[in-house]
């Protein structure tokens, strides 16, 4: 069975956490998360890890959005 994918917005707001409680944990811009959860930059693979374990899912199950111009 396939993992259930959704988004890093999801998984903050599924935890629990603000933007700016994921920007404070990090010590990263608050547009810098905005740019991850909209999909016009992505997080480094280090980052990723860690934010799967900050909102205790599995990193296979993050969506990762590409912003198309």
């Amino acid at each position: 069975m396939e993992p259930i994918k959704i988004t890093l917005a999801a998984a903050r707001v599924n935890a629990h956490m603000t933007q700016e409680d994921v920007r404070k944990v990090l010590n990263v811009s608050k547009q810098t998360v905005v740019n991850w959860e909209s999909g016009k930059t992505r997080p480094s693979t280090a980052t990723l890890h860690f934010l799967a374990d900050l909102y205790k899912i599995p990193e296979d199950n993050f969506l990762l959005t590409e912003h198309c111009t």
